[in-house]
């Protein structure tokens, strides 16, 4: 071969591969009434449904091969179906038994990803009594759960959590003693504003069936309520040195409440409340033990984050 013939040879190239493909249905929105005829009580449940499904579907991306498509239309007519069908709580049995459906209807399907967003409506107190259904949005707070269902090995790996609970207290909050070097402008302080949206997750021990999930339904509502409760005592009550040793024990304290918890993880932005410096108007005094009116911070700022297991 003569060095002219070797220049023109192309070096052959990989072909492209999928590494990993879903897709399905997001923003699903559903409303359910529960009615007891005998009381006239109704309750209502409104979620925000995510469902993606994963398995031998790679052709309808490499050869336009339809074939083993699941119209992301029928996964939500499916979500629609089964929230008639089932109860839609707690959350965690339903997003494990939307999951667990997807792997035993459709044979080419290896794995169901549902993720459901509980948005909040309290029942209202009328002249002192529980209206039996009325109800009113007293926050953007959020439950959030996820479930994840495989097919081999069968289990599925369910998370609960709360987003969205924004919480705030005046005082009782601190930081000093951090790193302070030439890029260092922020004073110490020992008395401050804390507040944050609360994101925190507890992913549950997986479970090794459906049927395994719906034993430990009744396991579900109490652990929210035991975790929300949590967060706001010890965000209330605990001499904080920083975000970061309150949120450690918050995680500490849902692990011990919950022994089928597997691990805890928070998600907290500190949200800055500034002092104002007001002296420069006849002396008003607003800075430190003075300080009555802040100024609410935007951004940018602080996000901390931490993962706790056993």
């Amino acid at each position: 071969m003569s060095p002219a013939q070797a220049e023109r040879i192309v070096p052959v190239t990989n072909m492209p591969t999928i590494a990993s493909a879903r897709y399905g249905k997001e923003n699903v929105r559903v409303y359910k009434v529960q009615k007891d005829a005998e009381t006239g009580i109704q309750t209502v449940t409104e979620m925000t449904v995510s469902c993606l499904l994963e398995g031998q579907i790679e052709t309808s991306y490499t050869a336009a091969d339809n074939s083993v498509v699941v119209a992301t239309d029928s996964i939500k007519n499916t979500i629609y179906i089964k929230a008639k069908e089932t109860s839609v709580n707690p959350p965690e049995l339903f997003a494990a038994t939307l999951g667990q459906h997807f792997l035993d209807k459709y044979s080419h399907i290896t794995s169901a990803h549902i993720d459901i967003a509980i948005h909040r409506w309290t029942r209202m107190t009328i002249d002192g009594k529980p209206h039996p259904h009325s109800f009113y949005r007293d926050g953007e707070e959020v439950r959030s759960v996820s479930a994840n269902a495989y097919k081999s090995p069968a289990k599925i790996e369910v998370a609960s959590g709360i987003k969205k609970l924004t919480v705030l207290k005046s005082t009782g909050s601190a930081f000093h003693g951090f790193v302070r070097d030439e890029f260092t402008t922020l004073g110490e302080t020992w008395d401050r504003i804390l507040s944050t949206d609360v994101d925190c997750t507890w992913t549950w021990k997986a479970f090794d069936s459906l049927e395994a999930v719906d034993d430990a339904k009744d396991k579900f509502d109490p652990a929210w309520s035991g975790a929300r409760d949590i967060t706001m005592k010890v965000f209330a009550e605990d001499d904080s040195a920083s975000v970061q040793n309150t949120m450690y024990k918050m995680c500490g304290q849902i692990l011990d409440k919950v022994p089928e918890v597997e691990k805890v993880d928070y998600s907290l932005p500190n949200k800055h409340y500034f002092e104002i410096d007001l002296s420069w108007h006849k002396g008003i005094k607003n800075t430190g033990k003075d300080a009555e009116v802040f100024a609410p911070q935007s951004g940018p700022n602080g996000l901390i984050r931490c993962e706790v297991t056993r």
